[in-house]
């Protein structure tokens, strides 16, 4: 009575939140001897985002879940029994206008539904589950999901949690009776649930949401449901998607009812014991399940019925494309002796198509059989550079083929084509490695050491360029400091490569020291450099969040740069400026409001070098650019070319073709001299190609004056080949467990088929150069995906193929001044076919529906700019 009442409100305010916190905690508190029963439904429809396309597939299923308590210990661990009763599955017929029809089950399959699993559970949360383990795994998961429904805590927070969908960061709201669940997908970590190509490009885009709502009063659960949905599409083309939308959903359905008493049992253990099966603890996470393909052709099949008559492979037909995916899911099951067998018993013409698609297959077994198999002391070299590159574009290489390929180097007197493809093979191999996260491999370690190891011993020139384009491909930034010793310190021709190496890197590991290194170099601070070793230089420091005082600097320098060279530089900084996506653009714009530099001082230098970048296509996906950088010498020779054609996309930047063409000493040999202060350079032309970021071993066309005059006499020969084959571009596998405990794997595999080949023809008498770069290739993408459950498999599928050719012509008059040159960018027209298929099984029935569309998407030529338009119309009609 004397209490202050103020206090008296306080105990109140007090004895409330108690009150609400243990209410909370008894949450889901089963009460002994007492049967609950819930309606169960759960509906999955899976649908093409894209049209023209067939409906998709929908599965729905009813039934009664009963939970009855078993057992309490005193801690409040209680074991809850968990069965299925009465289930029955439908589907919706084709247009879905008609009432769903009803999915007969198998009695096996009734049996094993019925029969009951047990979680160990506690104020909310499951601590444990037990199933038979012999049990169907379709319908293990269909009960994991249902369980998983019953995961759930009685306040607000987020937390890691244990279900169906592996360990997931979940969020709870609280709202009266009512408790909400969301749970990042993207967050759950699963086993062994997927693998992908390491280029986001080539991957696939997955937005899924989950959210989950549970009703409870009086400290019973009233009702849960649970929705989620998942949209999937490749990276490469969002427009060919499939969605999938899920819906499950526990009711009570009446009063819980009187049953048998608790269990008598002194321990868990004891009362698991004592059930009628032997029920041992099993994981909450999703089983995987892999459908077993009845209609799947085998290598072992397929070698019966081989044909070992000359076969004719064009790599650059999108027929070549589709039976070389089919060959790798061959492979990939396909047992070593079989693999073996086919590798030995191929035609010439053929071997290599197959070398390609076992080393795609990557399989135990057919990197084993290609052990075997291939002697790099007996086999012929185009052969075993076959091998070596299909292993370098590897979309998601594994340790065991690195050790393959390291094998086959080691000590071994190999052809210097062979031996210099293996090197710049393993350093993509690594850097792919790394970017999976697998840096600590053994055999990681051992590719790392066989190039700095050779890089430190080397000796000649070009086995240094090797060594460095092989660090370029592998991109790990612990290399950079050896990179930039070689960069400043290395001979002209090494220490170009040595920069270009240092451009592959992004730009968070272009730190303070490598841009020192650039201005030493780009300055000529402690000694002189080749022209394209400062050129290159520079655009480390303007491709790299420069500063504005190094835009500054670069420009002042233009001033006293030879009229090519300052020409060429100052077009990159006005490109620049222009292309949206360049980390320079902003600075440049600022500075450029100075009018003491944005002035016709500075940007009218006289020069015939040109650089060009601009779109090609755009996309909802993809941003396709080409480039073109002519650098010519002061006397109106070309020195160097590079063409680009690049994708951007999903925040990475994939040069699918770059193709650079070098040519020195020709000044001399027309009569011209040599600037003062440099040294004479040996007469030579070459070829170098990046081919989807994996640097290629350089290709020499012509090298001193007598191979020269040989090539001149013989000029209007055939091409070099640059590349030819058969590359498994995407290769995507993602197995997605729905709340339901229904399963959808996803499977993306694309390919190309490319002939790129190149073409110098020099005319000493017409003093003319010409140039031709001709790309022929097909791509196919095979993306479906495949829901699974006990009682209904469908598979949704598009297939895209589509072929192209592009040619890039230069042609180089300089019989007079100024020197005319024309460039021509043209592509074919371009047939393409997409297909979409439907296919569904339920019991001994199975329904199979497609649509398509295809047609052909006219030729082009590119206008790069106007004043070559001119030049080309002038040189061309005087061909004429």
């Amino acid at each position: 009575p004397t209490m202050n009442p103020v206090w008296g409100y306080v105990c109140l305010l007090c004895f409330s939140f108690l009150s609400t916190a243990k209410g909370n905690l008894q949450l889901l508190s089963f009460q002994p001897g007492t049967l609950y029963q819930y309606r169960y439904s759960l509906d999955v429809q899976l649908d093409y985002t894209s049209t023209p396309s067939p409906r998709g597939a929908w599965l729905g299923a009813e039934g009664l879940v009963q939970l009855q308590r078993l057992w309490k210990d005193q801690g409040g661990e209680e074991l809850l029994q968990v069965q299925i009763r009465d289930l029955k599955a439908q589907q919706k017929p084709e247009d879905r206008s008609g009432p769903p029809a009803e999915i007969a089950l198998s009695q096996k399959t009734q049996a094993e539904l019925q029969q009951p699993v047990f979680i160990s559970w506690s104020s909310g949360k499951v601590k444990a589950f037990y199933g038979d383990e012999t049990e169907s795994i379709l319908i293990s998961n269909l009960k994991r999901g249902i369980v998983s429904l019953l995961q759930l805590q009685p306040h607000a927070g987020t937390v890691v949690e244990e279900d169906i969908s592996g360990s997931c960061q979940v969020t709870y709201t609280m709202s009266n009776h009512s408790i909400m669940k969301m749970k990042d997908l993207l967050s759950c970590t699963k086993p062994n649930s997927r693998f992908t190509s390491t280029n986001k490009i080539f991957g696939v885009q997955w937005q899924p949401t989950s959210r989950s709502q549970y009703v409870v009063k009086d400290n019973l659960l009233q009702s849960v449901l649970a929705e989620e949905s998942h949209v999937v599409s490749p990276a490469l083309r969002s427009t060919t998607g499939i969605k999938i939308s899920s819906r499950c959903q526990l009711q009570l359905v009446s009063p819980p009812m009187p049953t048998s008493a608790e269990v008598a049992g002194k321990s868990l253990e004891d009362v698991l014991a004592g059930t009628e099966r032997q029920h041992q603890p099993l994981g909450m996470a999703s089983l995987p399940f892999r459908r077993i393909c009845t209609h799947c052709p085998s290598l072992r099949a397929y070698l019966k019925a081989f044909d070992s008559q000359k076969v004719k492979v064009d790599t650059s037909k999108a027929a070549t494309m589709w039976r070389f995916q089919r060959f790798i899911q061959m492979l990939r099951s396909a047992k070593k002796r079989d693999v073996l067998q086919l590798l030995r018993r191929a035609p010439e013409e053929m071997l290599p198509f197959v070398v390609e698609a076992a080393v795609a297959a990557q399989s135990v077994a057919s990197l084993a059989a290609l052990s075997d198999f291939l002697d790099f002391g007996k086999e012929p070299k185009s052969l075993l550079e076959k091998f070596l590159y299909a292993a370098a574009f590897s979309p998601r290489p594994s340790g065991e083929l690195l050790r393959l390929v390291l094998d086959k180097l080691d000590g071994k007197q190999l052809a210097p084509e062979v031996w210099e493809t293996g090197i710049v093979a393993v350093g993509s191999l690594v850097g792919k490695l790394c970017q999976q996260k697998l840096c600590g491999l053994q055999e990681v370690e051992r590719g790392v050491e066989t190039i700095l190891g050779g890089l430190r011993d080397a000796k000649e020139e070009s086995e240094m360029v090797i060594y460095l384009l092989a660090l370029g491909n592998a991109v790990l930034p612990e290399t950079i400091p050896t990179i930039l010793d070689y960069a400043e310190e290395g001979p002209t021709t090494v220490a170009t490569v040595a920069i270009s190496a240092l451009r592959r890197f992004p730009a968070q590991h272009i730190s303070d020291k490598v841009k020192r290194a650039m201005r030493r170099i780009f300055h000529e601070k402690r000694k002189s450099y080749e022209k394209t070793c400062r050129l290159a230089a520079a655009e480390v420091l303007l491709d790299n969040e420069p500063s504005p005082m190094d835009v500054i600097n670069i420009l002042l320098a233009t001033k006293e740069l030879e009229t090519e060279m300052a020409t060429f530089l100052l077009l990159k900084v006005r490109n620049s400026l222009h292309a949206d996506h360049h980390p320079a653009r902003k600075i440049l714009k600022d500075i450029m409001r100075d009018p003491r530099i944005n002035n016709y001082n500075f940007f009218s230098k006289a020069g015939i070098s040109s650089s060009f970048s601009g779109p090609l296509t755009v996309t909802q996906d993809l941003l396709s650019t080409f480039g073109l950088d002519l650098l010519f010498l002061e006397g109106g020779f070309l020195r160097k070319s590079v063409s680009d054609f690049s994708l951007l996309g999903h925040g990475q930047r994939l040069r699918a073709v770059q193709v650079t063409i070098e040519a020195q000493g020709m000044e001399s040999m027309l009569g011209e001299n040599v600037l003062e202060g440099e040294e004479e350079p040996e007469l030579m032309a070459g070829m170098s190609a990046v081919f989807f970021d994996v640097q290629l071993r350089p290709i020499v066309f012509f090298q001193g004056y007598t191979d020269l005059m040989a090539k001149v006499l013989l000029s209007g020969g055939e091409p070099t080949s640059v590349v030819k084959g058969n590359l498994l571009l995407m290769d995507h596998h993602q197995v997605i467990p729905l709340q339901s405990g229904l399963q959808v794997t996803f499977k993306l595999q694309g390919g190309l088929g490319l002939d790129i080949s190149a073409n110098m023809d020099v005319s000493i008498w017409e003093q003319e150069l010409k140039t031709s770069i001709n790309t022929r290739g097909s791509l196919t993408i095979d993306f479906q995906a495949e829901l699974d459950a006990p009682f209904l498999q469908a598979t949704l599928r598009s297939q895209m193929e589509a072929e192209a050719s592009i040619h890039f012509d230069t042609m180089l008059r300089f019989s007079g001044s100024p020197v005319l040159m024309c460039l021509q960018l043209r592509e074919e027209q371009v047939p393409y076919r997409e297909i979409f298929t439907v296919s569904k099984s339920a019991g001994s029935q199975s329904i199979t529906t497609r649509k398509g569309r295809q047609g052909t998407m006219p030729g082009r030529e590119f206008a790069l700019h106007r004043a070559n338009s001119k030049v080309c119309n002038l040189l061309l009609t005087a061909e004429e």
